[in-house]
Parts: C-alpha cells; sequence; structure tokens
C-alpha cells in the first residue's frame, strides 16, 4: 500500500510555470507506475500524464505535450509534474496515481492523492 500526497499549486498567471510534487509513503515507491490526472469544476477526471516506475517511459495527454513534463526521483519517494506556458484551461485539481500495473492513461490506478489546485488566472 502507499499513500499519495501532493504539493506546490497555486495561482498562476496565464504563460507560467509550476512544479507539482507527489511524495510517496513507504520504500517501494520504485514497484509504481505513477500518473497525474487533473479535475477541472464540473468536469470529469482526465489523464495528463503517465510514468513508468523507472521512469523511462513516459506519456501525455495532447494538450500538454511540450508544455508539461513528467519526471520521477525513486530515491526521494517522490514524482513530479513540472508545468510551463501554463493557460487557463489548464485550472483544475491536479491528483497523482500509483498503480503496480501499468495502466498508462486510464483511471484504474489503486492509488490517489488529494489533489492540489491549479489556478491559471488570464
Amino acid at each position: 500500500q502507499v499513500q499519495l500526497v501532493e504539493s506546490g499549486g497555486g495561482l498562476v498567471q496565464a504563460g507560467g510555470s509550476l512544479r507539482l510534487s507527489c511524495a510517496a509513503s513507504g520504500r517501494t515507491f520504485s514497484r509504481y507506475h505513477m500518473g497525474w490526472f487533473r479535475q477541472a469544476p464540473g468536469k470529469e477526471r482526465d489523464f495528463v500524464a503517465a510514468i513508468s516506475r523507472s521512469g523511462i517511459s513516459t506519456e501525455y495527454e495532447d494538450s500538454v505535450k511540450g508544455r508539461f513534463t513528467i519526471s520521477r526521483d525513486n530515491a526521494k519517494n517522490t514524482v513530479y509534474l513540472q508545468m510551463n506556458s501554463l493557460k487557463p484551461e489548464d485550472t483544475a485539481v491536479y491528483y497523482c496515481a500509483a498503480d503496480t500495473r501499468w495502466v498508462g492513461a486510464t483511471p484504474d490506478y489503486d492509488y490517489w492523492g488529494q489533489g492540489t489546485q491549479v489556478t491559471v488566472s488570464s
């Protein structure tokens, strides 16, 4: 079992940057593939990015390609989401998720964090 805690959200102007972090408990973080999802008010939770347990493989939703980068540091039990060139439509609660299976863009992860709010002003 793993517990996930997101941080790094906040208010930023359009064109700005934020880096989200997701800290995982336990000593088996490297067993988990990790994902980032987001949910805007009144909308479903959508896939943003995923990274394999080794960090070699990544996957991105089309609208964030070239702007967002997912990475991980297994020594620090942390996964990151670097978000550049932010747009108002990126405003959402961002969640990290973990699973020992590779589920990629599907929301079938076993473990979820509580989320961190990202607000992008125009």
